[in-house]
């Protein structure tokens, strides 16, 4: 008597499954992907932002999550409301303390991401803070390799050293080397381990919850955390005008919200590591946008650089392992990550 898990993987319809699954997972991928690129450029509109805010860069960085946790929280509840009424799935919501913690955490992380860039422009040129920050994707690869085993090939390794090498010609003509600007040099690869732990700790949430209920939790954490460190900064809370109102909102919505919301959404498909190195597309677009908004020039040099930070962009998405988990159980729609698993032929499911 044949046996059924075999015949039914080595079957035409079980090969068919497994191609259709295949198509699939390439195509969500690549949406992912061009979702993330959407997220960089949304995010790369908020150096504009701080730089014309009416109050300081600190207290701006408190509105950008403030304003956006009711926004995020609407859109949680809805999520979960519109679940409820299909009976498609559980409602992904944190049911413990460790769950609770876990989303703070990323709040955390990314409070301080916001807060360290923010000091370290203070004690080191832009240029510096900037370059350093984007040091993420290495910290990034080796975290997700030391720790979660994600595979790691040479064509990936020689796109994100390229993408890197990209980045310091894009900054070249600002970066400076000097004693004074060592404390906010290091204030700038602290800023890099925060970003980092960040995007770390979102795609292993992702694995667990949808977008809005990472987004509206982390957020509400980030805004906790950052208030203290606005109070210190002893920088004015609050805008003179409506017109600043209308740039902490467009922050909050743009860069927050949509930039923020898309790449935590693409983390569910895409390895961290892949998608750290992607990121490193935001400086290329915020100095287009600074060019197009604010009349900053862009010389040959650092053109060149921009191009050198999409070639190994690419060069790292084609060295990225196509079949590789991308996030242990990650889920397969934004709205469900606690349905029900799927059953893959000729394989017993895991407990």
């Amino acid at each position: 008597m044949p046996n059924p898990r075999i015949s039914v993987a080595n079957s035409p319809s079980g090969r068919q499954s497994g191609t259709i699954a295949t198509l699939a997972t390439g195509r969500t991928a690549a949406i992912a992907f061009a979702l993330l690129i959407l997220g960089a450029l949304a995010i790369a509109l908020s150096p504009i932002l701080v730089r014309i805010s009416e109050i300081g860069p600190t207290t701006t960085a408190v509105w950008r999550v403030a304003i956006a946790v009711p926004v995020l929280m609407i859109w949680m509840i809805a999520e979960q409301k519109g679940i409820r009424q299909a009976h498609t799935a559980k409602p992904a919501v944190p049911r413990s303390l460790r769950d609770y913690g876990l989303l703070m955490l990323a709040g955390f992380l990314f409070a301080g991401d916001l807060a360290f860039w923010h000091w370290s422009v203070t004690f080191t040129s832009v240029a510096n803070a900037t370059l350093l920050a984007n040091l993420a994707p290495v910290i990034v690869t080796g975290v997700s390799y030391l720790l979660f085993g994600e595979r790691v090939t040479r064509l990936f390794m020689i796109g994100m050293l390229l993408s890197l090498a990209g980045a310091v010609l894009l900054m070249s003509d600002s970066l400076t080397i000097s004693p004074e600007t060592l404390f906010g040099d290091f204030l700038g690869v602290i800023t890099a381990l925060f970003y980092g732990g960040y995007i770390i700790a979102i795609g292993r949430l992702r694995a667990r919850f949808s977008t809005a209920t990472i987004m509206a939790w982390s957020a509400l954490a980030t805004t906790l955390f950052l208030i203290p460190a606005g109070l210190l900064s002893g920088e004015s809370f609050w805008p003179a005008t409506l017109t600043g109102w209308a740039i902490l909102a467009a922050l909050a919505l743009i860069s927050h919200v949509g930039g923020q919301g898309l790449i935590t959404y693409a983390l569910a498909h895409l390895p961290a590591a892949f998608s750290s190195v992607s990121l490193l597309v935001q400086p290329v677009a915020a100095a287009g946008l600074a060019w197009l908004f604010l009349g900053e020039a862009i010389g040959t040099l650092q053109a060149m650089g921009a191009g050198v930070v999409m070639a190994g962009i690419v060069m790292a998405r084609f060295g990225t392992p196509r079949h590789s988990p991308e996030a242990p159980g990650a889920p397969d729609s934004d709205s469900g990550p606690e349905s029900e698993p799927r059953k893959e032929p000729g394989k017993p499911r895991s407990q």
